[in-house]
């Protein structure tokens, strides 16, 4: 079984939410905990809470054991782009352009490995 959250209108590009991204997919949840806490990338604030949401809602909603989940899919998609101006040298402007993200981490629970004798 897997869960699935997302957030939405992230203020962030997705290209700099996809390198922190690339860090952690596949890790265990706890695991990737761990290593966003430390990374110095802004989006690792925005993966660490999303992917700390996830990890509740699979626990209290799903009745899923916490050591047992990993990263299946994380991914960033683009969002709306703001379109924004300023005001430049010799009354010309200059186009800002604000960037929006939306991030979805699904988590899987690894199965349990039959053992003969035990």
């Amino acid at each position: 079984m897997d869960v699935r959250a997302n957030v939405r209108y992230l203020p962030i590009s997705a290209q700099k939410l996809r390198l922190v991204c690339d860090q952690v997919r596949g890790m265990d949840a706890d695991q990737s905990l761990t290593v966003l806490q430390f990374m110095p990338h802004k989006g690792a604030r925005f993966v660490y809470k999303l992917i700390e949401s996830a990890i509740n809602n699979a626990e209290n909603n799903f009745e899923m054991n916490r050591r047992d989940l990993y990263i299946g899919e994380l991914f960033a998609d683009e969002g709306p782009s703001m379109k924004r101006v300023k005001a430049g040298a010799r009354g010309r402007y200059k186009p800002r352009v604000k960037r929006t993200a939306h991030l979805t981490v699904v988590l899987f629970e690894r199965e349990e490995e039959f053992t003969y004798g035990s």
